[in-house]
């Protein structure tokens, strides 16, 4: 009992981000109980969330190791791999804070905002521990506390219908894809008998085990991850969820929890199924080839979230659509299972980070500003604002891949994993479905500069906030299409983990 209790004691250094987090959310929960006014309510709250959220990311950043270090019995890691994806998750959070703060249909009068901000927490909370989860229990329970937390949020605004219902949906599909993961986790740990990864991973290279029953077990815990990240066939809860939930929430899930997804997936598939190497990984299991099923996974991804995207009118639900394809093109250098493949992945999330978020935040200054998401309704807004239209542009330029944005480089990076590992075919069905995304992005582009206004033409004013955040989030993305050396050299450091 001793010994277990110092372990525990030992682990809990390696635990003090998420920590942090915890202690916030119980801290905000509580604010929000003393403070009734609903305004004071929204300003301490935002306010503690901001600074415990930013406290967790120094912290995490500062205490990672680079060789990787274990806590709680080979249940956590703690390294420079983590330590990339929370600060990737942590900024996300962090601008969507700031976005919600400004948010029209969010702060309407009366609202009390206490609680969103402390799911806005626990999500936070989740998808830390999603980075660094290297044991099946703790992925499940790190996957869970995210997905609760993002049900709520995403039917916050609890007089709209669509918001209602797309919280459902999303509880249905989650509930779907959490019990199918479960059930191949358990049948994983009667095969190997192990939950660690690492354990797993010694059971399958020395080959004991049947063929049939782990191929059934690793394609229901790919259910799991698929669900997370929005791969097809995994999908049909994006798009409804997208649209119904409040602009902040669709943003976030749109990249924090797409990389929580993926930075669980790629711990568990690089490590229990595969051996590191110098130049990538070594399948440690016979008689079945992953790399084929999860290139599949992305032709299919790619193809229906690009092709489906071309019939949307909504903004929201074709930025969704576009959202699970770019899952596709990072399936696609994850296909490639190299530390090429992993690092552009990691590159391609920092880009993502700033063009699709800023496509969001524009999609919410816009909603408030004409009162519509609908594309027909963009037609002349370049008339009556310049300054939202460009940066418009600019983000989606950059989703699309083109230069001299910092979307063509993180292209760049994946097609150029994918080609060195020559999987041809696969680069070159991943560069036709980058013209099909054009066909759609320009369609915006047509109805804001092209078109003449209808109706009110009158010029739309943007506060000094929201020029602000125009700015903060458009100049990396223009600015990483030009000067993308740190970038690099930061995600190719953090891949070192593998080796």
């Amino acid at each position: 009992m001793t010994s277990m209790s110092q372990q525990i004691l030992d682990s809990l250094k390696y635990f003090q981000a998420e920590t942090i987090l915890s202690i916030t959310f119980c801290v905000v929960l509580l604010l929000s109980l003393f403070f009734k006014d609903s305004v004071k309510q929204k300003n301490v709250s935002a306010f503690a969330s901001f600074l415990g959220i930013l406290l967790a990311v120094d912290v995490a950043m500062s205490s990672s190791h680079g060789n990787g270090a274990t806590a709680f019995n080979n249940m956590y890691a703690v390294d420079s791999f983590s330590a990339f994806f929370k600060l990737i998750i942590g900024v996300s959070s962090l601008i969507i804070i700031g976005l919600s703060f400004q948010s029209e249909e969010l702060n309407t009068k009366g609202r009390k905002l206490g609680e969103y901000y402390s799911l806005l927490v626990a999500l936070t909370l989740g998808m830390f521990m999603m980075s660094s989860a290297s044991n099946l229990l703790m992925m499940y329970l790190s996957l869970e506390l995210s997905s609760i937390s993002s049900y709520i949020l995403a039917g916050y605004l609890r007089e709209k219908e669509d918001s209602s219902e797309a919280s459902l949906k999303y509880i249905l599909f989650g509930a779907a894809a959490s019990g199918a993961m479960l059930y191949g986790i358990s049948i994983l740990y009667g095969l190997t008998g192990s939950l660690d990864v690492y354990g797993i991973q010694k059971v399958l290279a020395s080959g004991s085990y049947n063929s049939i029953t782990l191929l059934f077990s690793g394609i229901l815990i790919f259910v799991g991850f698929g669900y997370k990240i929005s791969a097809a066939p995994f999908h049909f809860w994006s798009p409804d969820v997208y649209q119904g939930s409040p602009i902040t929430i669709t943003a976030l899930l749109a990249v924090a929890s797409k990389a929580g997804g993926f930075a669980m997936m790629i711990r568990f598939f690089a490590v229990a199924f595969s051996r590191s190497t110098a130049e990538g990984f070594t399948s440690v299991i016979q008689g079945f080839d992953w790399q084929t099923i999860i290139a599949a996974v992305s032709v299919l991804t790619m193809t229906l979230g690009n092709l489906v995207a071309v019939w949307q009118n909504n903004m929201k639900r074709l930025l969704a659509y576009s959202s699970i394809a770019h899952a596709g093109y990072m399936l696609m250098a994850f296909t490639v299972m190299s530390n090429s493949g992993i690092s552009a992945i990691m590159i391609y999330f920092i880009i993502y980070l700033f063009m699709n978020l800023g496509a969001f935040y524009v999609v919410m200054i816009l909603a408030e500003k004409i009162g519509s998401e609908d594309v027909e309704d963009y037609k002349g807004l370049a008339y009556r604002s310049p300054l939202v239209c460009v940066m418009m542009a600019l983000f989606l330029v950059s989703l699309t891949g083109l230069p001299p944005t910092a979307g063509f480089v993180g292209k760049l990076f994946i097609f150029s994993s994918v080609v060195s590992a020559k999987w041809y075919s696969l680069a070159v069905i991943g560069a036709l479905n980058s013209v099909v995304s054009l066909y759609y992005y320009v369609k915006v582009f047509r109805n804001m500069f092209l078109k003449q206004p209808e109706g009110d033409s009158f010029p739309i004013t943007l506060s000094v906030p929201q020029i602000v955040w125009l700015m903060l989030l458009g100049i990396p993305t223009l600015l990483f299409g030009l000067y993308f050396s740190p970038i690099v050299e930061f995600a190719q450091a953090s891949v070192k983990l593998f080796q």
